[in-house]
């Protein structure tokens, strides 16, 4: 017991930067959506002359489709650590990095297409930055993703609300047509308890306060559970969303 303890506790020091799970490479297995999401982002920005990456964390993901990249490039980030990381790695390739959160300083009709992957949507502030004909991608982790493995800890979803019917309807009144919703559900599974620890400790806002020390009881409860021969799979669920807007009929409401 003295052990697992040490041994969680040397995981809740690992360091973590950016978005990069690589660390836990064979520890968490996650199933994959039936999408490609960066697939369809590069795709998009094909066809635009400007685009802004709502939320792009450490810039990683982004810095992947460089490509892909139209002339205007611009990306957003609030989280500290993860835009000191953008900044590094993506304001020397000619990007602007803007520290806001999902109420952006952007003009009106800056952007031909905007990319969010995982950031909270606020629907008026995309439809407001959107040029005519502009589009919104975005692929979202549903607010009752990982109940489950919450609830292991005597936590909630923060966010309930960020389900695909609900943002649908805020784009549809906001007169974006919607060309591809889709909703999937799968697992994600870890191998040992300790992988876990890391993961919980690397998003501190899913489960608020975590520690090894404040939880001690509810990990060897999982390690129970895996001593038993039973998996430690808990619910993933995300959602992609493709909306336009007609290049004749918008109209700020």
């Amino acid at each position: 017991m003295k052990n697992l303890v040490e041994t969680w506790k040397r995981e809740e020091q690992q360091p973590f930067s950016g978005w990069d799970f690589s660390y836990l490479d064979g520890r968490m297995i996650e199933d994959q959506p039936p999408w490609d999401y960066a697939l369809r982002a590069a795709e998009s920005m094909k066809h635009a002359k400007s685009v802004v990456d709502i939320g792009t964390g450490g810039g990683e993901r982004f810095l992947s489709l460089k490509e892909f990249w139209p002339p205007k490039v611009t990306v957003t980030e609030d989280y500290p650590p993860n835009f000191k990381l953008a900044v590094e790695r993506l304001a020397p390739l000619g990007v602007r990095v803007v520290n806001c959160d999902y109420n952006t300083p952007f003009a009106d009709e800056e952007f031909d297409l905007v990319l969010n992957r995982h950031t909270a949507i606020n629907a008026r502030d995309v439809f407001r930055i959107l040029t005519p004909g502009g589009v919104f991608l975005t692929e979202q982790v549903h607010g009752l993703w990982a109940y489950d493995l919450l609830a292991a800890f005597d936590a909630k979803p923060q966010w309930p609300e960020a389900t695909p019917e609900n943002y649908i309807h805020q784009l549809q009144e906001l007169g974006m047509t919607i060309v591809n919703m889709q909703d999937w559900t799968g697992c994600f599974s870890f191998t040992d308890v300790g992988a876990i620890v890391y993961y919980l400790k690397a998003i501190p806002w899913l489960v608020p306060g975590f520690s090894v020390e404040t939880h001690l009881e509810q990990l060897f409860t999982l390690q129970s559970r895996l001593e038993r021969g039973k998996e430690l799979v808990f619910k993933n669920k995300l959602y992609l969303i493709e909306a336009h807007i007609d290049s004749i009929t918008k109209t700020i409401k």
